[in-house]
Order: structure tokens, then sequence, then C-alpha cells
């Protein structure tokens, strides 16, 4: 494991890359990863960097992302089978046809799409500033069409009043987590706080204290002055939790919210990916150009 870091490091120095790692990656990954975080997070800091390559320990949808970001660097895919079945769950054609039954409608994407998708929307969102995407940059629109997790969709439709065409998509991760699951862990830590991503079911948001991203988990919990945490997301995010918090308490909601495309990634490939410059993301100029319109239109409300 030692070599395999030690090389890890000589060869991003070499190449001049710079590692990402997603907050529900495997523990060894993340540890050697210069920026851990949520998808758009990260793709937003690899810009920002001088790095001429990007190595994203994640799914793919996101390695896309940081390609339509940063269009002149080189992405690569640890694991080219790396996918994520939600974003699997909607394509560019049925999206298209959903737009043909409702021609007035505004499209507003979670991040989790692929770039294909993202080129036919109006606007991205993320976990996290999905409410604030819909009030300032969907406040005139009539009919508003969201893809692909109608769980999250749903649960910024009740924060914004707003009524959405919502796509029969969800995570399978998530989706698992139920309220029995909440309520066992919750006697087990009568003191601790139930901390909730918007990808879960709505009875299990109506049994948490607070409703967050992976990166608005990681902030609120560093502020808080409570000392114990239920976490109702996928089990990856502990470690960065407990990592980042050495005197607080965390515990999953659900020990078996396990996303395996977010596990397939190991040292091996990260170092494989550097000697090989393997598994390289390419998207057609047209579709750059079109799905960084959605993003771009996202980043400049604030």
């Amino acid at each position: 494991m030692e070599k395999i870091i030690q090389k890890i490091q000589e060869l991003k120095i070499k190449k001049n890359a710079v590692i990402l790692a997603h907050n529900y990656q495997l523990p060894e990954v993340q540890d050697i990863a210069d920026f851990t975080g949520d998808s758009l997070g990260l793709s937003i800091q690899a810009k920002d960097t001088p790095a001429d390559i990007i190595v994203f320990c994640g799914v793919r949808f996101m390695a896309e992302t940081a390609k339509i970001i940063s269009p002149h660097k080189k992405v690569l895919l640890p694991r080219r089978e790396a996918g994520c079945p939600m974003a699997d769950m909607i394509d560019r054609e049925s999206l298209l046809r959903l737009k043909e039954k409702h021609p007035a409608a505004k499209v507003l994407c979670y991040v989790n799409t692929s770039a294909e998708v993202k080129a036919e929307c109006d606007l991205c969102c993320t976990s996290a500033n999905a409410p604030l995407v819909v009030e300032k940059g969907l406040q005139a629109a009539e009919e508003i069409i969201f893809v692909p997790d109608k769980y999250l969709g749903s649960y910024v439709a009740r924060k914004t009043g707003r009524k959405f065409i919502l796509w029969d998509g969800y995570c399978p991760v998530h989706v698992k987590i139920l309220p029995q699951h909440v309520e066992k862990a919750k006697k087990e830590h009568p003191q601790a706080e139930v901390l909730a991503h918007p990808e879960c079911r709505p009875e299990v948001l109506e049994l948490a204290n607070q409703v967050l991203s992976t990166e608005g988990m990681c902030r609120y919990v560093a502020r808080s002055s409570l000392k114990e945490f239920i976490v109702a997301t996928e089990v990856g995010i502990l470690h960065r939790l407990r990592k980042e918090n050495l005197q607080k308490g965390f515990y999953p909601a659900f020990e078996g919210a396990v996303c395996e495309n977010m596990k397939l990634t190991t040292l091996e490939d990260v170092l494989q990916a550097l000697e090989e410059e393997k598994h390289e993301i390419t998207l057609s100029q047209e579709i750059i150009e079109k799905a960084s319109q959605s993003i771009e239109r996202m980043l400049q409300l604030r």
C-alpha cells in the first residue's frame, strides 16, 4: 500500500495532475486525494488549479461534469464501469419526449445526470442549491420539469411551493434507508441529531433534524456544538466526518446504504490511471457548449 501511495504522489507531480475523490469513495482513496467533496464542488476546485490532468475518483457523470467545466484539461475516470444508476434512469431521448409533452416547461436537471442530458436542460442544480435555483432562476416558469430524482424533486417542491413534473428516478442506495432504520438508530443513540440527504424518501426526511447535502453535512457538523450524529446517506461519508471531527460520534442510519459503484475505485486503479492516462472522458464540443450553459446559469445565481 505504501509503495502504491508513493508512486501515485510521484506521478501526480510528474504529470501535473490533481486527484479528486467524492465523499462516498473508499477511505484510502479519499486519503490520497488533493480534494474530497461533492461532485460539482470538486469539478470547480479542479478548474481553479493549474493541473493539466484531473483524476476523478467517483462515477462517470462526475468526470463528465469536470470535463464540461475544464474542457482543456484531460479528465480520467480510474474505473470506466463506475456509473450512477440514478443518472442512467434518464437519457437524452426520454427527456426530449417529455419536453414535447410539456413545450412550455423549463427543465431543471440534477447534477447527477449525463452530459447529454445536461445539454437539453435550462438549468442545473445540486442537492444543496436546488431550492435557490428554483426561487431565483425559475421564478417565472409556469411549469418545471425536474430530472431524474423524484425524491429530491419532491423535497424541493415542498420547500419552494412550486409544482414539478417529476421523472420517476431515484437513488437505489438512498431508498434503502427506511424510517425504521432511523427510528432504531435514534433509540440506540438518543442524544444524536439526525442528518439526512434529500435523496432519501420523504418519510425519512420527516424524521431528520437537518436535511443536507454531503458537503452541507460536513460544514454543519464542524460548526455544531453537538457531539453525536446519525447520518442518513451513503456510508462512505462517515470516514471524512470522523476524520475531521475526532471528538464527535457518527452512526450510519443504515449500514447497508453502500454504493457499489462508488466503491469500485481502488488505489491500484488510481495508479494505473496516472501511469497509462487511461479511461479519458471525451465529449463533443457541441455537448460541452450546450451542457456548460445549464451549469453556468446555475453558478450565476447567488
